[in-house]
């Protein structure tokens, strides 16, 4: 008899928990940044078979495709749907975050730490290194460790505006504190140069002559060509 009532309960209980209504949908990002995505952009996300999952009851939603509709969104890089036993329709988005604007000829894109292509927003635009030059998947994945060391320099990343490719694999920044050039290279070295340029601002921003070059050469072992 006790098994009975147990069971009756459960199944009571069960049956009144799938028949709860959504009450209200909550949208949640991570680290606040809802720069690419608005909570209506989401909110239109959220609907199943045509119409609103608010006031629809827990048995009737499907959970699952309803997430697999908010990662689709090429702005998100990870998402989680859930109910919560008020009756919350909880969404947690973590949005791609862009490290580069690739600019081309007739088309520029974002792209994040991982190298995946962001679209453009009419919403929002990120301030982030301009890099030119570059025409497939395989260049951007060869210049992502360089972007990677730039942004995790304080100095670097306030210096350094603009990287371009050229034809010959080798790379030129332009930069904030001047009109002046820096010739890179090619992508071997990469902390050593860093060294030799950070070296050489030292010295010109300390005797002020750093806006007397046209050009910085950095390809050549041990020392810094410049042009005047």
């Amino acid at each position: 008899m006790l098994v009975t009532v147990l069971g009756f309960l459960y199944s009571f209980s069960s049956a009144r928990n799938y028949q709860k209504k959504v009450t209200e949908i909550v949208i949640e990002f991570k680290d606040g940044d809802n720069n690419f995505l608005t909570h209506s952009m989401v909110n239109k996300l959220l609907i199943q078979n045509e119409e609103s999952v608010r006031n629809r009851a827990k048995s009737e939603l499907n959970l699952y495709g309803l997430e697999n509709k908010v990662l689709k969104s090429p702005y998100v890089e990870n998402a989680s749907v859930f109910l919560t036993i008020d009756g919350q329709l909880k969404t947690v988005i973590k949005q791609r975050v862009p490290v580069a604007r690739i600019l081309l000829n007739n088309d520029s894109y974002y792209v994040d730490k991982q190298g995946i292509k962001v679209p453009l927003s009419n919403h929002y635009s990120a301030r982030v290194l301009l890099v030119s030059g570059i025409e497939n998947e395989e260049e951007i994945n060869a210049v992502l460790p360089l972007i990677s060391f730039i942004l995790k320099d304080g100095f670097l990343q306030k210096e350094i505006v603009g990287i371009e490719k050229s034809d010959v694999n080798e790379y030129q920044f332009a930069v904030r504190s001047g009109d002046y050039k820096i010739d890179f290279g090619n992508l071997k070295e990469i902390d050593i140069k860093f060294k030799k340029l950070k070296a050489f601002y030292n010295k010109t921003f300390e005797d002020k002559t750093i806006q007397n070059y046209k050009a910085i050469n950095l390809k050549y072992h041990n020392q810094v060509v410049c042009t005047k």
